[in-house]
């Protein structure tokens, strides 16, 4: 007996893995070091030659393994804020939360943070256990201990090219797992951001969320309601410009997070045809994103509340309110009501109604209002939304084609094609009944028999021949 008790205790010993990080060499990990920011490199640089520890960390690392090239650079140091700034021309402290430093570089910023301590219960909370503030720095190990998932807490030094791995996040990348580090539901409570940030990982790098992580979601899902809204933006944000945003959107359904966040989608699949125009849109911001190409905050909101505003303009019209201003109406009650769960900028509401109302003036435009709206900033952008509305069936496709036609053209086409569409519209007026014959065979399928589209909204003028 005493035998087999030593030496179930000696195989336990020996199969305990040993302590401290994994070190991987560029043979193991694979990132091209081409790929790294030289701004962030140079951070490290900075820091190294004044005797301090600095790596890249966090989602650029994770993003470098599997062969995606990072948005942006953050570092991880020993050096306090304090001890940071000095040592760069431009740099300023920021935080009230989580203390750290902004190293600017032209138009890139790298955020540089000191390691810090895991939670100790004596940080400031909420009464949900949400952290409001934490600024106990602590050691490189215990700097990893207090990330969130494993395939975040990977340390890259870009002067070795060496990546450093506490938590077994490598393996997790490989097999594609999100985990989280420590008790979840702990976590979750510090942070209810993380439990959205499981979900866009989960999208983002076609992965499965360990059972243990999963499972607290949907039961603390309420949590976020206790989140500042400007976070839920940047979060929000983030889930629809990953590149696999629809995902992103029906796991926050699933897990009853999208009530809490943007509880108006809900509302807005129920919609005949919501679901689908939503789809469309987000797939348009995926091909964007998969392309390196930018994308507006202000034409995916807008593409996404649309239907919701679409809905409330046609019942105000009926009511017997006039076109712009029942438009307007609707836009702004829409944007009100979101705004109680997800901070909106201004500049982005702005550029939200500006595209919504254009709709209206596109399919009864007269020439001076052509002119007048080619000279708005967010023309092209209407433009855009038109065109996604033709593809949802909304409107007239050749109606779309024609304004877009007309965006992409010089000056002098500009006028030709305007000449060419007056000429066609006083050539209407002097024909008359037989005109109006025209205009109605030349109606989308989705219009009625009363002339009406399926949103209430009166039929788009029809474009000339040859325009």
């Amino acid at each position: 007996m005493l035998k087999q008790t030593i030496k179930n205790f000696v195989s336990r010993l020996f199969a305990t893995p040993p302590s401290g990080p994994v070190r991987l060499s560029r043979d193991k990990h694979g990132i091209d070091r081409r790929l790294v920011s030289r701004h962030a490199v140079k951070v490290c640089e900075v820091l190294n030659q004044h005797g301090f520890d600095a790596y890249i960390v966090g989602g650029a690392v994770r993003d470098l393994i599997v062969g995606l090239e990072p948005k942006d650079f953050d570092v991880a140091t020993n050096a306090t804020p304090n001890q940071v700034r000095p040592l760069f021309r431009r740099a300023r402290i920021i935080g009230r939360r989580f203390q750290l430093v902004h190293v600017v570089f032209g138009q890139e910023i790298i955020e540089t943070s000191t390691f810090r301590a895991p939670s100790s219960g004596n940080q400031e909370t909420d009464e949900h256990g949400r952290i409001l503030r934490d600024n106990e720095f602590g050691t490189h190990e215990e700097d990893a201990a207090r990330r969130d998932f494993t395939i975040n807490a990977l340390y890259y030094d870009p002067l070795k090219e060496e990546v450093i791995d506490f938590h077994q996040g490598v393996a997790d990348l490989k097999n594609r797992v999100v985990r989280m580090i420590g008790d979840p539901e702990t976590r979750y409570r510090e942070d209810p951001v993380r439990m959205l940030r499981a979900l866009r990982f989960q999208a983002k790098l076609g992965a499965r969320i360990d059972p243990a992580t999963e499972a607290p979601i949907s039961r603390l899902a309420p949590l976020i309601e206790h989140v500042p809204a400007s976070r839920l933006f940047d979060e929000t944000l983030k889930l629809l410009t990953c590149g696999h945003a629809m995902d992103c959107l029906r796991e926050l359904r699933r897990s009853g997070l999208m009530k809490s966040l943007i509880p108006l989608i809900d509302r807005i699949f129920e919609e005949e045809g919501g679901e689908a125009f939503v789809e469309i849109a987000l797939s348009r911001t995926d091909a964007r994103v998969r392309a390196g190409k930018p994308v507006s905050p202000s034409f995916l909101f807008a593409a996404l509340l649309w239907r919701l505003v679409q809905k409330r303009w046609a019942a105000l019209v009926a009511q017997g309110t006039q076109r712009n201003e029942a438009l307007i109406r609707a836009a702004d009650s829409v944007i009100e009501e979101q705004m109680d769960k997800l901070a909106i900028q201004r500049r982005h509401q702005a550029d939200m109604r500006e595209i919504w109302l254009m709709q209206a003036r596109f399919e009864r435009a007269t020439v001076r209002s052509i002119w007048r709206m080619m000279e708005q900033p967010r023309f092209r952008a209407a433009v855009d939304f038109l065109q996604l509305r033709a593809e949802a069936r909304e409107v007239d496709s050749v109606l779309a084609q024609w304004w877009m036609d007309l965006s992409d053209s010089n000056d002098e086409r500009r006028s030709q094609m305007i000449d060419a569409w007056q000429a066609g519209h006083a050539s209407a007026r002097r024909t008359g009944s037989g005109t109006t014959r025209k205009r109605r065979r030349r109606r989308s399928a989705s219009h009625g028999a009363d002339g009406r589209s399926a949103d209430g909204a009166s039929p788009a003028p029809a474009v000339p021949d040859g325009v």
